[in-house]
């Protein structure tokens, strides 16, 4: 059984990252500030590193000018 770069990643989380994984590839995309634990968004730097998720910001509302953060799972 062969497996993809990001299965092996996947493979070496902790407790806490897989959650916070598995949270926001369920999501799909969701806003940082909005995640349901504190240390979900400790985690999310340590994902990215890994390559596992993507953070960006877009506009939320067309009548404000700042931009929000989100993040989403790579596929």
């Amino acid at each position: 059984m062969i497996l993809s770069v990001r299965e092996a990643q996947a493979r070496d989380l902790t407790e806490m990252e897989r959650k916070t994984y598995e949270f926001i590839k369920e999501a799909g995309e969701i806003q940082t500030k909005n995640m349901p634990d504190s240390r979900m968004v400790g985690a999310i730097s340590n994902l990215k590193n890994k390559g596992l998720v993507e953070i960006y910001k877009k506009y939320t509302s067309i009548y404000r000018r700042r931009k929000k953060k989100f993040v989403k799972a790579k596929t």
